[in-house]
């Protein structure tokens, strides 16, 4: 099914909203030194060995889903073991820094304003320099045009 242009504003407004509300809490899940499984895990007075049986593998591939963690090699299907075993919840979420609709207007602002220089150092040479009006509608109408067009974000 393709997506219109309509779905992605309103997939982009709803992302935006979920991302509102998380992103003050970004700072607050900071992974701790030893990792979430092994703080977790330390915390509830459990042994490699016992969360090894508890997940069924070995307590050499507790330690090591320790060590990916920490170092960032994870896999997320692992950490939800993890989890479970551990009686928590895994919360994955990427938090947009700024608003998507934001963004993606940027991207648009990036792909038109090359063109339309070109366009405004011709009208000025031809002494038609369009008027402030008329340049931020044109900018307005460039970049609307190409917000939802494939293509916005290919490099060029």
């Amino acid at each position: 099914m393709m997506t219109t242009a309509t779905d992605r504003r309103r997939g982009r407004q709803a992302l935006d909203a979920r991302a509102a509300r998380l992103r003050p809490l970004v700072g607050a899940f900071v992974m701790p030194n030893a990792g979430w499984v092994r703080a977790i895990r330390d915390a509830l007075g459990m042994s490699a060995e016992q969360l090894a049986s508890v997940m069924g593998v070995s307590a050499t591939a507790v330690l090591s889903m320790e060590a990916n963690e920490r170092s960032g090699r994870a896999q997320l299907a692992t950490l939800q073991r993890a989890a479970d075993a551990l009686d928590c919840d895994l919360v994955y979420a990427l938090v947009p820094r700024q608003s998507l609709d934001d963004r993606v207007r940027e991207q648009a602002i990036k792909r038109v304003m090359p063109a339309l220089s070109r366009l405004e150092r011709t009208m000025l040479l031809e002494d038609q320099s369009p008027s402030e009006a008329a340049t931020h509608w044109l900018q307005s109408d460039a970049i609307d045009s190409v917000i939802d067009r494939p293509g916005l974000w290919d490099v060029t």
